[in-house]
């Protein structure tokens, strides 16, 4: 999985940079294929605001949150994706084809 993290009028600290890897890395888990997930850190008036669009198989989800620290925004935005993602997964598995035996005959 690979984690981009951009900052919109914000300098992306390592400390950052590590705590969106870290809450964002439980999203791989749901994947056994690649997956990228580039995230945008934002000053919005006195919110701090976070954007990331994930590229998964076949679908690109979207999610924003906004908190009071940066760190509680990114927890919120976690948990978005990580429940948009499990969402998409449900969906798929209830419309995926139902195999046919063959009987022989």
């Amino acid at each position: 999985m690979q984690i981009e993290t951009y900052g919109k009028d914000v300098e992306v600290t390592p400390a950052l940079q590590n705590y969106v890897e870290e809450k964002l890395s439980r999203i791989g888990k749901h994947f056994d294929r690649h997956c990228e997930i580039k995230v945008t850190l934002a000053l919005r008036k006195n919110e701090h605001h976070v954007d990331a669009s994930a590229n998964i198989p076949g679908q690109t989800l979207h999610a924003e949150a906004g908190g009071q620290t940066m760190y509680a925004a990114i927890d919120l935005l976690a948990d978005k994706l990580d429940r948009l993602v499990i969402k998409q997964k449900e969906k798929k598995q209830q419309h995926a084809p139902v195999p046919v035996s063959d009987n022989g005959g």
